[in-house]
């Protein structure tokens, strides 16, 4: 799947915590029929055997949806299940080695903080950049938080597409207006609700008036 920036418009990361009702699976179904346009499988728990056949049967959902999916740090289980990409953090395999092992068209997306580590993902090959924590995370609570002035520094630093992380709801998202954003990334606020396919509506419709994609 070729990438481009509009995949990034509402981005959304798995987390099964968050609710008990439905299986992942269907909860990532609901989200897709409520229009993300990207999907993150993020598992730090379960073992490479079992994440790779849930990350086969989720490809298979995604796409379709002609949603890319992207795996979470472990290249193995990205490569092993045909996914479309991965996305690392700080400390997670370097970009320029996971490029290598996998040609220009897998999608590498890279956490960045500052400047210079937005740079530096850019110069070895990421297609996009995940910035937060733009508001205080239930995710990730001990995440550093980026200001929005942060956040506009890091993106004109850079020649690729930012996706702003950590803590967005349909309701503060509107804090984000005039930054210079591609996307926002959820996880609890999606994955949490009661009614995850009409909010991936909501979310949709706050991302597409943030980004300038509403025709998207």
């Amino acid at each position: 799947m070729i990438f481009n920036k509009d995949m990034l418009t509402l981005y959304a990361i798995t987390d099964r915590r968050y609710n008990d009702k439905l299986s992942l699976y269907k909860q990532v179904e609901e989200a897709l029929k409520g229009g993300v346009t990207i999907v993150q499988l993020r598992e730090k728990e379960l073992d490479e055997d079992t994440f790779t056949q849930e990350a086969l049967q989720l490809k298979e959902l995604c796409h379709r949806y002609n949603v890319p999916l992207v795996i979470n740090d472990n290249l193995t289980v990205a490569l092993r299940s045909g996914a479309d990409g991965i996305h690392v953090g700080l400390n997670d395999m370097p970009i320029d080695e996971i490029r290598r092992r996998t040609g220009r068209d897998f999608i590498i997306g890279a956490t960045a903080k500052t400047v210079s580590q937005a740079q530096t993902a850019q110069s070895m090959g990421a297609d996009y950049l995940g910035v937060g924590a733009v508001f205080p995370s239930s995710t990730k609570t001990d995440a550093v938080r980026i200001t929005k002035e942060r956040l506009n520094e890091i993106s004109e630093s850079v020649s690729i597409p930012i996706v702003a992380i950590g803590g967005i709801t349909a309701d503060n998202a509107i804090k984000l207006s005039g930054s210079r954003i591609s996307g926002i990334a959820v996880v609890s606020s999606l994955f949490g609700a009661d009614d995850i396919m009409s909010t991936a509506e909501v979310l949709k419709k706050t991302a597409e008036r943030l980004t300038g994609n509403e025709n998207f």
